[in-house]
């Protein structure tokens, strides 16, 4: 009796393993997918020429635009993004002995990018 007790409980767990077995194997397994980290700005240009830091009204600035501060000859900044002035015709500015359509964003506000020079 005891025999036959033991084989229906081995029987029985190996009935439930089988079952569990596909079931465990189709669903996949948690994936720890880690998202990676943002990376700091480590983009740095130097100002060609005492220039000035403009506060746009709107996305870009303009020469128009408010002056913020200045930055002197030789100061580092960091800067990873750019913003695209689009114009009808011809180039959005004229400064630091160049013309072009982009501004650096910097801490303060926006500089053309013929005035900085990248480090």
């Amino acid at each position: 009796m005891t025999r036959l007790m033991i084989a229906a409980a081995a029987a029985a767990t190996f009935a439930a393993t089988a079952l569990l077995a596909p079931a465990a194997e189709a669903a996949p397994a948690p994936a720890t997918v880690a998202a990676a980290p943002a990376k700091a700005c480590t983009t740095k240009w130097k100002a060609k020429q005492r220039v000035a830091v403009r506060r746009p009204a709107g996305p870009v600035a303009t020469m128009d635009s408010p002056i913020h501060h200045y930055l002197r000859k030789g100061q580092v900044v960091r800067s990873c993004v750019v913003a695209v002035a689009r114009t009808e015709s011809g180039p959005a500015y004229r400064a630091c002995g160049g013309e072009g359509h982009l501004w650096r964003i910097v801490p303060g506000g926006q500089v053309p990018q013929s005035c900085l020079k990248r480090v």
